[in-house]
């Protein structure tokens, strides 16, 4: 049996990847007036190939629980290059053992990780619940490397809060089995549990001085 396809599906995909690229774009260009390296690519093979090209043998890289480092399978890539991966969430480390590779995180080669949104201003907004993420995207490793779907662009910083309360946090949190209100609301609710996952919250205005810092926009949906 023959199929056709779909024109109807064929122009929704043109028009998002239109939409994409031109706030994509803009985002790259106030990214770049902000300090960072930026750039923006049509695809994850482009993404995943720039990435490796920051990468060489003995090499420490770190990832900060980035599901959309995981979509891009980059870890393994990276492995594959000869370079270190530094994961505290390997299986079998005990808990004293995971904090000391995630301090040994903070002073690696180069930090992978994503942002929860990624304003049109060039500005970059994230919640952490330990900290280690966001640390690391200030000031230690020698290259920090922040890799966006356009999924999470948005207008501005209202907007970035937003979408962490009603989009990125819920998920998360879904995803790591807390037991906390969002993960039955499907958004913030602001909660004080022990288990709360929302606990520092960092705006990057403009690039850390002291850091090589890039970010890599994605023509996709990538991450949550």
């Amino acid at each position: 049996m023959s199929t056709t396809l779909n024109p109807t599906n064929t122009f929704v995909t043109e028009m998002n990847s239109w939409h994409g690229q031109t706030i994509g774009l803009k985002t790259v260009e106030a990214l770049r007036r902000n300090r960072f390296e930026a750039a923006f690519f049509e695809t994850r093979d482009e993404t995943t190939n720039a990435v490796l090209d920051l990468i060489s043998a003995g090499m420490e890289v770190a990832f900060g629980g980035s599901q959309t480092a995981k979509q891009l399978n980059l870890q393994q890539l990276v492995l594959d290059k000869g370079a270190k991966i530094l994961d505290h969430n390997a299986a079998g480390l005990t808990q004293e053992q995971k904090l000391d590779v995630m301090r040994r995180q903070q002073i690696c080669d180069v930090f992978i990780c994503s942002s929860n949104a990624v304003s049109l201003q060039g500005e970059l907004f994230n919640i952490d619940g330990n900290g280690n993420r966001v640390a690391a995207m200030a000031f230690g490793p020698k290259k920090v490397i922040v890799i966006a779907g356009v999924n999470k662009l948005v207008a501005d910083e209202e907007a970035a809060w937003q979408r962490i309360r009603t989009i990125a946090a819920p998920i998360n949190f879904k995803r790591l089995n807390r037991p906390n209100p969002c993960t039955k609301q499907g958004i913030c609710m602001n909660c004080n549990l022990p288990t709360r996952g929302c606990n520092i919250y960092v705006a990057t205005r403009r690039k850390p001085p002291l850091i090589d810092f890039s970010v890599f926009i994605v023509n996709d949906s990538l991450g949550f």
